[in-house]
């Protein structure tokens, strides 16, 4: 049976496409490093900047990474996240080390000591050569408010060892940090239904 003739529009499209893709595998081919512990980021004003860091953990549980999560503000929410990833006892490793938010904790004493306890714990889990992941849930709002120290926080993170994965989240992502970060991401507001008058919802915010 004799093939359809290829319209003029399916060869331009075709020729297209192939030299995208030739352009593409190039650019694929010139990256020489095959493997390399990121600094990511996830800032800016807009929603979802935990959820992408929680997404990525489920990733590496879908190839056994043993995984670890300090949150640094919030308090010891009933989270679906929490929920679901205890569900991987040998594999997770989570700390809720918050008080909650300045605005409901009002002593910022404590938030310091928890900020400083949460650090702590997160210099402890990088020293862990078993966790291969590690989200620093809202450390940029520890960092916003000088909880911590900045440069501390920096040099650490840098001086990591090379083969570990740290996921940062929080608005106001200090420029030093951002320097630092292998690959910052900025969550932009568009619209948030919250402006509409609808409340976090469990299984949407929490």
């Amino acid at each position: 049976m004799t093939e359809p003739a290829e319209t003029e529009e399916a060869r331009r499209h075709r020729e297209k496409m192939a030299k995208r893709k030739a352009v593409q595998d190039a650019e694929v081919a010139s990256k020489t490093v095959a493997s390399k512990g990121l600094l990511m980021v996830h800032t800016g004003p807009g929603k979802g900047k935990s959820t992408a860091a929680f997404g990525l953990i489920m990733r590496a549980l879908g190839y056994g990474w043993p995984v670890g999560v300090v949150q640094f503000i919030k308090g010891a929410w009933d989270t679906g996240e929490r929920h679901a990833l205890e569900r991987f006892p040998d594999l997770v490793r989570w700390h809720t080390m918050g008080e909650g938010f300045t605005w409901e904790t009002q002593d910022k004493a404590r938030d310091i000591a928890a900020a400083q306890a949460a650090w702590a714990k997160a210099k402890e889990l990088m020293a862990d050569p078993a966790i291969r992941l590690l989200v620093l849930d809202e450390l940029n709002i520890a960092l916003r408010y000088d909880y911590l120290s900045l440069e501390d926080v920096v040099e650490t993170l840098r001086a990591r060892r090379p083969d570990l994965h740290v996921v940062v989240t929080g608005r106001n992502a200090k420029p030093e940090l951002i320097e630092a970060a292998d690959l910052v991401t900025e969550m932009t507001l568009v619209k948030h239904h919250f402006k509409a008058g609808v409340k976090a919802q469990q299984g949407i915010e929490f």
